[in-house]
């Protein structure tokens, strides 16, 4: 476990099918487990990975995780400084590993640590927690189950495999062994491409990415028929998205869900084809399979439904905890219930995500929600995306702004007001707009609240104040 002795039978079973193929590179099972087992290291330690998408990467990382050796992941892009800063901690928490000599391609045991994972960050050095064997292997057979993997789908990720969703994706596929795709970078039309000419019936990404692909693709004609599953994750699918994605791939069931690096999957939902679309709203579906969900407070005492508090989790798939970073409040444990912070409350056995708690705005002594802000002024007519953030103000604390991208030409304030007049109370409404040219993304195209920040305060072109 978790998927190194997958990979041995798939070779052994299927070793010419197809395992993973990148940017047109092709690795079958059998070439896949030669190239992996000739590249296991000598030593037990960690193994850093830090280098684009290509087949090479997919052998070095199942070569990195044998017996029981550690990888840690990290982001290409990130300064050179930055990956020395990383480097040296990983010395100073992670003591050398005597050297066993063995160099077989096989799992470790389930209870030992296999990846050091890293939150997402460009300059300070991002939190760094652990994964055992088995919590992936637990995470594998739930989300088999839950997406409905088969053997015969080709899965195409176009992210980075740097991303947590995208590795995951990867090791996931390994494990069912089934078909998994992804580029050098994402580029719209490789994708379309890939899908066109691939075979890809599976896409996981997050909605950014989807927008794009599925408004150009419905423009340019590219024929996404052959695609039953689209996975989504890392924030909220609006309706425009929603609406776009269903024309664009009229098969495929579309799958949200809700998850964090530290406690994997938590809660999703599927859309079938045919189904009539219901966007807009805070819920992200039911507890995954072998999950349990609860809503409690910051002293640890559970919350009635409607309530909002402190998502908490339990099950088999939560990380070990960190490596480094540990300020107390970032993973939190109520007597085995963990929570990364994140705020919402259940309904009907539906959870609803209102936000990080780092992320709420304090106006005026009021908590305002920005994911609340975000998803409401989606609603209005006119706007296509929206971002919502505070900034600092020296009569509120802070004052809620937002930035909006228009579906079609202009919109002004004005109409975005009026819009928000019967869907959200006073203090949660944005008191300045700003026009956006896009929005504003991570490398990994999330959208960034804080991006938003710097380029209203810098007066950046691609946030146009809207006047009165």
């Amino acid at each position: 476990m978790p998927f190194l002795n997958k990979i041995q039978r798939w070779a052994e079973e299927r070793p010419q099918d197809t395992a993973v193929v990148v940017a047109g590179r092709r690795l079958g099972w059998a070439e896949l487990r030669d190239a992996a087992a000739a590249a296991v290291p000598f030593s037990d330690g960690v193994t850093v990975l830090a280098e684009a998408n290509s087949v090479d990467f997919v052998a070095r990382f199942a070569a990195a995780v044998a017996g029981a050796r550690q990888c840690a992941v990290l982001d290409p892009s990130w300064p050179v400084q930055l990956h020395t800063d990383i480097l040296q901690r990983l010395r100073e928490h992670v003591p050398p590993a005597p050297v066993s000599g063995e160099d077989a391609l096989a799992d470790g045991p389930p209870e030992s640590t296999f990846l050091i994972g890293l939150t997402s960050g460009t300059t300070s050095v991002p939190k760094a927690f652990t994964r055992s064997r088995r919590s992936w292997q637990e995470s594998f057979d739930a989300s088999i189950e839950f997406f409905g993997l088969r053997q015969d789908d080709v899965t195409l990720a176009p992210g980075p495999l740097a991303a947590s969703l995208n590795l995951y994706a990867l090791a996931e596929c390994l494990y069912a062994g089934s078909e998994f795709q992804t580029l050098e970078g994402f580029d719209v039309g490789d994708v379309h491409a890939a899908i066109t000419y691939d075979r890809v019936t599976r896409l996981v990404l997050v909605p950014t990415m989807l927008r794009l692909l599925s408004e150009r693709g419905l423009t340019g004609g590219v024929d996404a028929s052959g695609v039953r599953t689209i996975i989504c994750a890392g924030s909220k699918l609006d309706a425009r998205t929603l609406e776009a994605a269903r024309r664009w791939a009229p098969k495929a069931t579309i799958f949200e869900y809700y998850g964090a690096s530290e406690l994997s999957f938590v809660s999703g939902a599927g859309l079938p084809a045919g189904e009539p679309l219901d966007a807009g709203g805070t819920g992200i579906g039911r507890p995954f399979p072998g999950v349990e969900v609860r809503i409690l407070d910051d002293g640890g005492e559970a919350l009635p439904d409607g309530e909002p508090g402190n998502i908490c989790v339990r099950s088999a798939m939560v990380s070990n905890g960190y490596l480094w970073g540990d300020d107390g409040e970032a993973l939190r444990s109520f007597d085995g219930w963990v929570t990364v912070g994140d705020q919402g409350y259940l309904a009907s056995g539906e959870l609803h995500i209102l936000g990080r708690r780092a992320d709420m705005i304090l106006t005026s002594g009021k908590n305002v929600y920005p994911h609340e802000v975000e998803l409401a002024l989606a609603s209005v007519p006119g706007v296509a995306a929206a971002v919502a953030a505070g900034l600092p103000d020296d009569i509120r604390g802070q004052r809620v702004v937002a930035g909006v991208v228009a579906s079609h030409g202009g919109i002004t304030a004005t109409q975005l007001r009026a819009g928000l007049e019967n869907i959200l109370t006073r203090d949660k409404r944005p008191l300045q707009y700003f026009a956006l040219t896009e929005l504003p993304t991570t490398d990994r195209g999330k959208v960034s609240r804080n991006i938003l920040l710097d380029w209203i305060t810098s007066r950046d072109t691609r946030a146009r104040h809207l006047g009165q």
